[in-house]
């Protein structure tokens, strides 16, 4: 099917779409390992074999251990590399990623979450949010964090943390929760761009070990400083870089929040919900709007600051038991109520609960 601008409209579900789009965009190198609810990127990349087409690796690792330091290799020579996996396989990563942080190196993860602590369980959840978008390792760093609530957002946002990675040479995440992943909608793959030479990588990624420099010197990737000082340099630098990026790179959108007296904040799909919990709270006179942030990190504060000095007060909803919750709450300096509703272990909230607790902790109080 094609849509009025002669695009190809195609239906997959939201690991598919990221699949799709990382052959598109010219990735080097998938490296993976099989969980629950993300499986299917993997399965959809060895289906497609683009090796044959775009010879892009794709490569099933024995353990997600494995899985980030080949992430991490192929990122210190240059490469568009990336890795999926979903709740406690990104806990088995948090070192590896805090390595390539402290190395200056981009890479994509995504995390399909789901349900924790622990095993959990494999139905969707949002209680990552700690782990991702508050380093989730050891040091002093932070993770560009994406949030798609749609199939196209998920295709869509594979070339832009790619992007956004090698600008700042930082590790980029696409956080999405089971739901985005496994449920099926029309999307729209970006168009193919080809892999770096070595010349085009050489120019964006100079610090690539790729033999030999001009000055006979090989680069040398490491997040080792053995002094005090030179570790301190680097954490400044890398401090340096994230307010470039909290004032650069913030992303959001913002639903019927102009005439609103209360504003639902939320992301991926408890977004969703709350938008036909908007509706709804609409047609019984009640002004909502909703603020959805697509950027978790850097997260986009000054909105919600703006608004605080013009609501009455702020939902936050997610599938957790409050974690983003924080962030907004920082975010308005305590000048107007800023209450949260969650559902835990896989349970998605619905339009009329979230309606129903508007009500209760801010209407009715």
């Amino acid at each position: 099917m094609t849509d009025q601008n002669n695009e190809e409209v195609l239906l997959m579900k939201g690991n598919e779409a990221i699949a799709h789009a990382a052959i598109r965009c010219g990735c080097d190198g998938y490296f993976g390992y099989p969980i629950t609810p993300q499986s299917e990127i993997m399965e959809t990349l060895m289906e497609l074999e683009p090796w044959n087409t775009t010879g892009m690796v794709v490569l099933q690792a024995e353990s997600e251990v494995a899985s980030i330091n080949m992430v991490y290799g192929a990122a210190g020579c240059g490469k568009k590399s990336m890795t999926t996996s979903s709740s406690p396989g990104v806990s088995l990563m948090q070192e590896g990623i805090s390595y390539m942080a402290g190395s200056e190196l981009p890479c994509l993860i995504v995390n399909v979450m789901r349900g924790g602590p622990g095993l959990g369980t494999i139905q969707a959840s949002q209680a990552d949010y700690f782990q991702t978008v508050k380093g989730g390792g050891h040091g002093d760093y932070r993770i560009i964090t994406l949030a798609p609530a749609s199939v196209q957002e998920m295709a869509d946002h594979v070339s832009l943390a790619f992007d956004l990675a090698f600008k700042y040479r930082t590790p980029a995440m696409i956080l999405a929760d089971g739901i985005i992943g496994q449920m099926m909608e029309k999307v729209v793959l970006p168009p193919y761009q080809p892999r770096w030479t070595e010349g085009e990588i050489r120019e964006k990624s100079p610090w690539a070990t790729l033999g030999k420099r001009p000055q006979n010197k090989p680069n040398v990737i490491t997040s080792l400083a053995l002094q005090a000082e030179e570790m301190e340099e680097l954490n400044l630098r890398l401090q340096a870089r994230y307010r470039e990026i909290e004032n650069n790179e913030v992303i959001y959108e913002e639903l019927n929040c102009e005439d609103a007296d209360y504003i639902f904040v939320a992301f991926g799909t408890s977004a969703r919900v709350c938008q036909k919990a908007m509706e709804l709270a609409r047609e019984e006179g009640i002004k909502a709007g909703l603020i959805r942030p697509i950027t978790l990190y850097p997260f986009p504060k000054d909105i919600l600051k703006h608004y605080a000095s013009k609501v009455k007060g702020m939902l936050t909803v997610e599938m957790n038991a409050g974690q983003m919750v924080e962030d907004v709450k920082l975010s308005t300096c305590g000048k107007i109520p800023v209450e949260f509703y969650g559902r835990m272990g896989g349970i998605v909230p619905s339009p009329d609960e979230v309606l129903n607790a508007l009500k209760t902790k801010l209407i009715e109080i």
